[in-house]
């Protein structure tokens, strides 16, 4: 689904990613670790091609196609979606617009407010999109345009910041039913999923981890085993494995 080969990224003048490797089957959800100002975030926005991230070296491949010099619409057509840690205010669109023509573009017309019913969205269709949201508010609506979308591959960054237990739950729902966790047999659905706090392993199985430091992928495997390991000994400990 997704192969990254020796991928560096520059943001302005300084250099963020370093030689990232990674590789994502079909319908596998991987969860990205990392200390704060590892570089995490930009590695999301790479992969989707937002500007302002510049491809130095290396490569992205997407269902076998290269696509490291595409923009983000043909990233988006292709199948790639994206759930933002900071979600932007949209002046003057609500929502149910928004929604609406997300479905329009898959030819849908009434999956809207059952679809905002199950990540507890009703009540936001008629607001602004992301105009004085909570936390959890966000990440909600957020969710909710993804499971509009339907991406082949989805990134999640940060599900659980700002967002309190209840809403916890409901994103971690959110995110079993974008990616197909609950129908083994065909899911096909992948996905990457940044988490700082871990609470979302409690929600969703995810099949592997990674631990993002200085630049590069220092070391993977499963998820719940790094996370404890990083809550019992730091990252410090991850860096010292790595020399």
């Amino acid at each position: 689904m997704l192969y990254i080969e020796q991928l560096r990224v520059a943001v302005g003048d300084t250099l963020i990613l370093d030689g990232v490797n990674l590789e994502i089957q079909e319908g596998e959800v991987h969860v990205l670790l990392g200390p704060n100002g590892a570089g995490k975030t930009t590695l999301l926005m790479a992969i989707m091609g937002m500007p302002g991230y510049r491809i130095v070296g290396g490569r992205i491949f997407f269902r076998g196609k290269d696509i490291t010099n595409l923009d983000v619409e043909e990233r988006a057509r292709m199948g790639i979606g994206m759930a933002f840690q900071k979600v932007p205010t949209i002046s003057g669109i609500t929502l149910r617009t928004l929604g609406r023509l997300v479905l329009e573009k898959r030819g849908l017309t009434d999956a809207l407010e059952e679809t905002a019913s199950r990540v507890n969205c009703l009540y936001l269709l008629d607001r602004e999109v992301g105009k004085g949201f909570s936390g959890g508010e966000m990440k909600r609506a957020e969710l909710f345009q993804l499971l509009l979308q339907r991406p082949l591959f989805s990134m999640v960054d940060e599900p659980e910041s700002g967002v309190d237990l209840d809403s916890i739950a409901l994103v971690g729902q959110a995110l079993r039913e974008l990616f197909e966790r609950d129908q083994v047999r065909t899911k096909k659905r992948s996905g990457l999923i940044i988490t700082h706090t871990g609470y979302i392993l409690e929600y969703l199985n995810a099949d592997r981890g990674h631990v993002l430091m200085n630049g590069r992928i220092v070391c993977s495997g499963n998820p719940r085993d790094l996370f404890a390991d990083i809550r019992e000994r730091g990252y410090q400990e991850c860096a010292r494995c790595e020399r």
